[in-house]
């Protein structure tokens, strides 16, 4: 955030002080002929004969001392007269600063308290506000805090907590995002913005207070499309709040941060679409997978080549190029998703249509919380090959229908059989095999899920204890 620097104010103050009819006469008084010439001061003591009162208030005349407290009150009013300016200019600067942190803690309440609003601490010298360290520029300015929207103050709560990510490689170079989860700088994007060419790339950062700093890839996850980096600094770095992206609804109010078209600090909103969604994203040369309308948002526009399911949260905030790895927030200012992909109708390189969609945060939270620990994250096993029910004749129901399952795998194992059409996954709504492929992935190896299935006219639902793939 910038803000304007109150002490710029407060500290010209004192310079813009005229003097008053007193300070004048104070001031030709002291810099009267009798002390600046030695000699003209005998002369005028000598021949000058000047009413003086004494200690009882009693007027005596006579000659006037050049040590006499007349003469020299003027020095001591000239020195008083500064004191209460330097304490005048010191009130008004305390006096602004006031404003300022009142105005800010006005934009905090719409966050929760005082830690909201504290967009800058400021100490109080006795020349004017300085703020420790090195300032850098910020990407949020509050021109008028006391009528910033919710939106307003989200962003500046958060923006610290989002970076954005340089990745320079053989394959090409591009940009994306990243949030902060840790004090120690990890940083959660995704694993197609830091997968440029066959070889590792180079990564740069650029925090919102414009500091530059190297970072490494710590592990990529392509099913999730999750990947964790690590910035070659000290921390503390400021961690992003986490949100409940199981706990949302169609209409809850949306807000994304990220770097569009390497526009770093971008903030728009809109709502939740759509939960449960799913899509396919990927090449669409890949074999024997369908001409995909989902792009995911590559930097320099390289694929990687490969075709993924993802579970994703469909919202119309505008997301571009660039806002992959970002952030997707609620109003409280907590992360619940992380962008990763737009609709296009014009191919890669295409912009916001409205239609965005992001991985929830609490699957990209346990996955980023496995490599960051491992090197590498878990995702469940169905053990059977399935086809959109819509595609088949014989269904009689929308859902996953099974081709084929494992001999031995969870599907066998739980007695579901080729033919069967599974139409909810651990309660969720399954419309098709993207549907119950996502799904299946969002869970680690080793979990015991309900798949709910249709077999000649009759619905059945067992416990699965799924595979590790």
């Amino acid at each position: 955030m910038t803000h304007q620097d109150p002490s710029s104010a407060a500290e010209g103050a004192p310079d813009a002080v005229e003097p008053t009819a007193s300070d004048s006469a104070s001031a030709a008084e002291v810099s009267s002929p009798e002390l600046a010439n030695p000699e003209s001061s005998e002369a005028a003591s000598s021949s000058a004969e000047t009413a003086v009162p004494d200690q009882g208030g009693v007027t005596q005349s006579g000659p006037v001392s050049p040590f006499a407290p007349s003469v020299y009150s003027g020095i001591s009013d000239s020195y008083s007269r500064a004191q209460y300016r330097a304490q005048e200019a010191d009130k008004k600067r305390a006096r602004t600063l006031g404003v300022f942190v009142t105005a800010a803690l006005l934009v905090g309440g719409l966050l929760g308290g005082t830690a909201g609003g504290a967009f800058a601490i400021w100490n109080l010298s006795s020349r004017g506000l300085v703020s420790p360290g090195v300032q850098s520029p910020q990407t949020i300015t509050v021109n008028a805090p006391a009528e910033a929207s919710e939106i307003t103050a989200v962003a500046a709560q958060v923006m610290p907590s989002v970076v954005t990510i340089e990745v320079a490689g053989v394959g090409g170079a591009g940009s994306g995002s990243g949030v902060i989860i840790s004090e120690d700088g990890h940083v959660m994007t995704n694993a197609h913005v830091v997968s440029v060419g066959s070889e590792e790339p180079s990564l740069r950062v650029t925090t919102s207070d414009g500091r530059l700093l190297g970072a490494e890839v710590i592990g990529r996850d392509i099913l999730s499309d999750i990947a964790v980096i690590k910035i070659d600094s000290e921390g503390p770095f400021p961690v992003m709040a986490m949100g409940d992206s199981d706990a949302l609804n169609v209409g809850d109010e949306t807000i994304a941060i990220g770097a569009p078209l390497g526009l770093p600090g971008t903030v728009t909103s809109g709502i939740v679409s759509a939960i449960n969604r799913s899509i396919t994203v990927g090449a669409s040369s890949a074999p024997g997978e369908e001409d995909g309308q989902f792009d995911f948002d590559l930097p320099g526009g390289v694929s990687i080549g490969q075709t993924i399911s993802l579970p994703v949260i469909q919202t119309d905030a505008s997301i571009n190029p660039g806002n992959s790895g970002g952030a997707l927030l609620n109003t409280s200012g907590e992360l619940i998703g992380v962008n990763v992909a737009i609709a296009s109708t014009g191919g890669q390189g295409s912009g916001s249509i409205g239609l965005g969609f992001a991985i929830p945060s609490n699957f990209a939270l346990r996955v980023a919380t496995e490599l960051i620990e491992s090197g590498s994250a878990s995702h469940g096993l169905l053990g059977a090959l399935v086809t959109d029910a819509s595609s088949v004749a014989s269904a009689t129901v929308t859902g996953a229908y099974i081709d084929s399952v494992t001999p031995g795998g969870a599907a066998d194992r739980a007695g579901i059989r080729a033919g069967d059409v599974v139409t909810r996954f651990n309660g969720l709504p399954v419309t098709n095999r993207i549907d119950l492929t996502a799904q299946v992935r969002v869970l680690p190896g080793g979990t015991t899920a309900t798949v709910t299935y249709v077999r000649s006219g009759n619905t059945y639902t067992v416990e699965v204890a799924l595979g590790d793939l």
